[in-house]
């Protein structure tokens, strides 16, 4: 892990991770609610009553 390097400026101190770690947490989050609201949604359908 990398750790606090006072000697950086402030423009290397705000460079992305190069192996994208927080883009891959922030995109299987937002599939795993896309999913979730997918599954929540057709269960709420079935269990309606047809329409007669």
């Amino acid at each position: 892990m990398e750790t606090y390097d006072p000697q950086k400026s402030s423009t290397e101190a705000r460079q992305a991770n190069p192996r994208k770690m927080n883009l891959r947490v922030l995109l299987f989050g937002l599939i795993g609610i896309v999913v979730l609201f997918a599954i929540v949604y057709m269960i709420y359908t079935m269990s309606q009553p047809n329409p007669t």
